[in-house]
């Protein structure tokens, strides 16, 4: 995929000292407010995805009849885990606003600065973070098992009313001067940044490596004990994902990092067919590649295939399972069990790979030999209403 542009200071020609064109320096560069757009539009894409693609997708096959569709349609449902996976991506919203990971609010964030000025906005917005995450645990567990419960539609409404408050927000630093200059924003960013995108980016990597490194020990050894410390390894990775999903712009969108590492639905055909033929390179993909050819490897990698890999029916797969070759239900056997290790580890790689390269390009280096942090820092983005 090739990467999004990022929008630059803009190039003028010499003027002479009569000549209002501004020169290229300070002046050129976009204001804070650009980058704490950014910040408000990944919540808002967040809270509409969980709320009408995540809960939505499923209730509305069900209620238009097609409850196979629906029980497909659920995210994470193999270790049925959707409720949590629901409610950590609405904490990456409260997390963005608070400034912090631990549900304090930081002196430096949206939350601090909306407080202080807009106590009746603070306030609806704080209110309908807590009523969508609270929402979401309602609805009986797994949710695979309950698509029509009525929690459902209150989860799902909850989160568009989110949706709706945050765009409040965003209305409201635009046309409000005393909140939304560079003196006021430029900390918040700095926290934003340092407190909360790059340790939760961080965590991530490092319990991706954990991931792959557990899935190495069951390939050596398959035991029952070590699929579940896949298991353990799987949901202790997936955590620090789920938050971030609140910042899934620049590097994780760009690079397609995002696909690569959670791509819903599987194609659960395709992964037995790798499982039969050991050919592990059908998940990895290059600049040459069309769309197509990308999202069909990106559906046989990432968390989710790890997921089908490692449980079943909500629980830990075990090395004597069953003997299930249908691909909705297969299951681990004496005949599959060398290709079954293999794939594990070649999933965990990819994904330890992609964790990696994510925090590299918000630390290190994305474009130009500048860490998006620097980028997204200096304003050097490229806003979402500028798409």
């Amino acid at each position: 995929m090739t990467a999004a542009l990022m929008m630059g200071a803009m190039a003028f020609t010499a003027c002479d000292k009569d000549d209002p064109t501004p020169t290229p320096g300070e002046d050129d560069a976009q204001p804070a407010l650009v980058s704490v757009e950014q910040i408000l539009d990944g919540c808002m894409d967040i809270a509409n995805e969980v709320g009408n693609a995540k809960i939505g997708d499923p209730l509305d096959l069900w209620n238009n009849g097609e409850q196979t569709k629906a029980l497909y349609a659920v995210e994470s449902w193999y270790s049925w885990h959707s409720r949590e996976d629901y409610s950590n991506n609405i904490l990456s919203i409260r997390n963005a606003f608070y400034g912090t990971r631990d549900g304090k609010i930081a002196t430096n964030s949206l939350a601090s600065l909306l407080k202080a000025n807009n106590e009746s906005l603070f306030q609806n917005i704080d209110d309908a973070i807590q009523k969508a995450y609270q929402a979401i645990l309602n609805i009986p567990a797994p949710f695979r098992n309950n698509i029509n419960a009525p929690q459902v539609t209150v989860a799902v409404t909850a989160c568009n009313e989110l949706e709706e408050t945050l765009k409040s927000l965003k209305a409201y630093l635009q046309r409000t001067d005393a909140v939304n200059s560079d003196d006021v924003l430029q900390p918040i960013l700095v926290t934003y940044v340092n407190d909360v995108v790059l340790p939760t980016y961080k965590e991530l990597m490092t319990k991706n490596t954990a991931l792959y490194e557990a899935a190495k020990v069951f390939a050596a050894t398959p035991s029952d004990a070590n699929f579940q410390q896949c298991c353990n390894a799987w949901l202790e990775a997936r955590t620090p994902w789920e938050t971030s999903e609140a910042f899934l712009f620049g590097p994780v969108d760009a690079l397609g990092l995002d696909p690569n590492m959670d791509s819903w639905p599987l194609d659960q055909e395709a992964i037995v067919n790798i499982l039969n033929s050991g050919d592990f390179d059908t998940m990895v993909w290059g600049d040459g590649d069309n769309d197509e050819t990308i999202e069909a490897k990106q559906g046989v990698r990432g968390f989710h295939t790890m997921e089908f890999l490692i449980f079943k029916d909500g629980k830990a797969r075990t090395v004597n399972g069953g003997t299930s070759t249908d691909a909705a239900n297969l299951d681990y056997t004496a005949a599959n069990a060398q290709s079954w290790g293999n794939y594990m580890v070649q999933v965990g790689k990819l994904l330890q790979q992609d964790a990696t390269e994510l925090y590299n390009a918000w630390t290190v280096s994305y474009e130009s030999g500048k860490a998006y942090k620097d980028l997204f820092l200096s304003h050097d983005i490229e806003s979402d209403d500028e798409e």
